[in-house]
């Protein structure tokens, strides 16, 4: 017999959805009898942070659905007031129209205006209309490189940068007040105009095509004149970046993309890839497939919203290899410190706390301002932000995400793809390869060698038991990983050199590390490891280095899944 309390707020709640699948959905939860699906979704509320809200998409205020985002909408509108001009925009995935639609028609009924876009558009887009339009904030309708099941509702204000506290604890304490007294089921929410296009309310506006040719228009300036001999293979991996960067490539005077045709195509299901993030092993493999058919250079793939690039290259063995994030970063910071304008004090590199440590001493050499921060483009972001009179070079994480451009206050594929494009076109003229660069990098500066590993949890207690592996690692920390002594333990959650934040790290001895912290999008743990070895000046010395980081971070790798296994099932 399932509870009468739970039972009421359920009817409570499909008696305001607007959605005829998610009220079905739980009347299928209430005829089985699933009390556990049906405390999973009105237990608890997605919290709204500094990512906005990001989950599965279903029924109950514990999941992204209709309900949920005009709820966030109204909390968002009433923290900018009356009155307010708001870019929306969204992607292919399943349901992000709907959710991007309600978003608009509450800005108009809250006497704002809209400027919705009228069809799914690259993260990026966003984010560069905010400023471009002088809008007071911008919400993008997607769930990035997450899962199909998932979307999100992500927020910029009038920066153009997404929001960080207190603005998200202030923005969050609205949304609650909506949802007061309705013990997590049924929201209250603001009068909406009537209909279902956008044409129906003078409140909302639709974005122009001009929005897009001044975003290409920017991207190709911030280029030189280099060559632009190259052959590219390029997948969008379902997702909405095809059609932009296509023009940006084609305007900055490069050949033609060859796209992989199976993944040209939004699809929310993301049928070639289980995850549709490129990080991830063997989502590539069809672009590596089409580059060894074609004897093409360079592979380029963002995920389906178009904020992440993923590089990869033909390795010294032949075969296609995918670089880290670090490594991309540390090749566009080289490329555009050695390239951009202005004197030492006048630029500025960003990376994040997880990152290698090499773009660090490349802005050291260089003489230029280096930040690190949080991840997250938040928080790389802010000293852009902060120093308006200093050059972005680069703002980078580990994580695929890259900032060419100040500007344009978050991570963007298209433009971090063309910048890439282009040294790549610079070192084929010299006869040079992507990895003799990294190799004159390494042998100047040392070889950083990093490997981020992912350990995912689902169901119920998915949260829970991340929180127990962290609370671990705090109270009782391992003394050794494998043969690694652990020589120190740095709780970041306590603050000092950063803000809090949730992550531990351990660090090994010779500049050898490991960084633990939950994901911030997806219910895993990543862990983040690296090795430094000095490099010498024999030809074989690269070599030695790097097959001995190698086995060092593979002996780390092993260690720290014992670990995470032992704690969390033990």
């Amino acid at each position: 017999m399932l509870d009468a309390e739970l039972i009421r707020r359920v009817r409570a709640w499909q008696a305001t959805d607007p959605d005829p699948e998610t009220r079905a959905e739980l009347d299928a939860l209430v005829a089985v009898g699933d009390e556990d699906g049906l405390r999973d979704r009105f237990d608890r509320r997605l919290e709204f942070g500094t990512a906005g809200l990001r989950a599965e998409m279903g029924a109950g205020p514990n999941r992204m659905n209709r309900v949920v985002v005009r709820r966030a909408a109204t909390g968002l509108m009433r923290y900018l007031g009356d009155g307010r001009k708001v870019v929306v925009g969204y992607d292919a995935r399943r349901k992000s129209d709907e959710f991007a639609l309600e978003t608009a028609r509450v800005v108009a009924a809250a006497g704002g205006v809209a400027v919705l876009f009228p069809r799914p558009v690259p993260t990026p887009l966003v984010a560069f209309a905010v400023r471009l339009l002088g809008a007071d904030a911008g919400v993008m309708c997607t769930a990035s490189h997450n899962p199909p099941a998932d979307n999100g509702f992500k927020v910029y204000l009038d920066d153009g940068a997404q929001i960080v506290p207190p603005v998200d604890r202030q923005i969050a304490a609205a949304i609650d007040e909506i949802a007061e007294g309705d013990g997590g089921g049924a929201p209250a929410l603001l009068e909406v105009p009537g209909g279902d296009g956008a044409e129906d309310s003078r409140g909302i506006r639709q974005a122009g095509s001009d929005v897009v040719d001044a975003y290409v228009e920017r991207a190709v300036s911030r280029l030189g004149a280099g060559p632009r001999q190259l052959s590219i293979v390029y997948t969008p991996l379902h997702g909405v970046g095809l059609d932009v960067t296509e023009r940006v490539f084609a305007a900055a005077g490069f050949e033609p993309l060859h796209v992989v045709a199976a993944q040209a195509v939004p699809d929310p299901a993301f049928p070639t890839t289980p995850y549709p993030n490129p990080e991830e092993d063997g989502v590539l493999d069809l672009a590596y497939g089409q580059a060894e058919a074609l004897g093409a250079d360079l592979v380029l793939a963002h995920d389906p919203d178009a904020d992440r690039l993923g590089v990869a290259v033909r390795g010294r063995d032949g075969l296609w290899r995918r670089l880290t994030g670090d490594q991309v970063g540390a090749l566009l910071a080289d490329y555009r410190l050695r390239r951009s304008n202005g004197g030492p004090g006048e630029r500025l590199v960003v990376d994040t706390f997880v990152s290698s440590g090499l773009v660090a001493r490349l802005a050291a050499a260089h003489g230029v301002h280096h930040v690190e921060t949080l991840t997250g483009f938040k928080w790389l972001m802010r000293p852009v932000i902060a120093h308006p009179e200093w050059e972005l070079v680069l703002a980078y994480e580990e994580a695929l995400g890259y900032a060419v451009d100040g500007y344009l206050r978050d991570k963007d594929g298209i433009a971090a793809a063309l910048a890439f494009a282009e040294l790549a076109a610079e070192l084929r003229a010299a006869g040079l390869t992507v990895w003799d660069r990294l190799e004159q990098l390494a042998r100047r500066h040392g070889l950083f060698a990093t490997a981020t590993w992912s350990f995912r949890f689902t169901g119920y207690a998915a949260r829970s038991r991340i929180d127990a592996l962290m609370a671990a690692l705090r109270s009782s920390p391992p003394a050794r990983l494998g043969h690694h002594e652990v020589r120190r333990v740095e709780d970041l959650l306590a603050g000092g050199r950063l803000p809090p934040v949730d992550a531990v790290v351990l660090h090994l001895g010779g500049d050898a590390r490991l960084i633990a912290r939950p994901s911030g999008t997806e219910p895993k743990l990543k862990v983040y490891g690296r090795v430094c070895r000095a490099v010498g000046d024999t030809p074989s010395s690269l070599a030695r280095a790097e097959a001995d980081a190698a086995r060092e971070l593979e002996s780390l790798h092993g260690a720290v899944s014992s670990y995470v296994d032992r704690t969390a099932h033990g």
